[in-house]
């Protein structure tokens, strides 16, 4: 293979993370509304004409933001609510995912946070289509442990509500969080005793067993 077009794959593979990474904290910062072509383009270090050669709209970067933030959320949940597991076993595997994206992409989170509070206007088509089936299938495996006795008798859809709030918020109100703690920014040590209290109430709360 001719080396010279692997370097460019290269080249343009960095261009496009580096503008992507600069959409990114500039619609979590920002919105939609008022993020720029102009203002990714500077925050990433090129120019807007060679940012429109990437991605010629600012509703086409948008888009491809947010798939990005979905694809990441969706793979790490992909394969937590497995019937067969044990139900602890699995919820504290379901919080302990949920922060640690809230942890390794925050600015991610918010994006998709601020995009659901404005009415999901641009992304609506795609958490239907993409996130709806996966919180049925959990859903399913839920009620089904409920069906054995395995855990109390709960309101599955919405005790996934509670779990995607109570993890969400350290990362879309990390900052408010560092406020009361009276730091610059959450630590290691936050996340950790946040997933010990979040695992340890929910299965106290529907793990019959426990």
């Amino acid at each position: 293979m001719d080396i010279h077009v692997n370097d460019s794959s290269t080249r343009r593979d960095k261009l496009e993370n580096a503008i992507l990474g600069a959409a990114t904290r500039l619609f979590a910062e920002c919105g939609f509304e008022g993020t720029s072509i102009a203002a990714v383009a500077e925050r990433a270090g090129i120019s807007k004409q060679n940012l429109l050669y990437y991605f010629p709209t600012k509703n086409a970067l948008y888009q491809r933001v947010l798939d990005d933030v979905l694809d990441d959320w969706l793979e790490r949940m992909a394969h937590l609510a497995d019937p067969a597991a044990e139900p602890a076993d699995v919820l504290r595997a379901y919080v302990a995912a949920k922060l640690r994206f809230s942890r390794e992409q925050p600015w991610a989170s918010r994006v998709y946070a601020m995009e659901v509070i404005g009415g999901a206007k641009f992304y609506g088509d795609q958490i239907r289509a993409r996130v709806v089936p996966l919180l049925r299938r959990d859903i399913e495996v839920f009620e089904g442990w409920m069906a054995d006795g395995r855990i109390a008798r709960v309101d599955a859809t919405h005790l996934l509500f509670a779990l995607w709030a109570m993890t969400q918020s350290y990362a879309d109100f990390s900052a408010q969080m560092a406020l009361v703690l009276d730091k610059p920014e959450l630590d290691t040590g936050d996340f950790e005793h946040a997933q010990q209290l979040i695992g340890d109430m929910v299965v106290r709360a529907v793990v019959t067993s426990v």
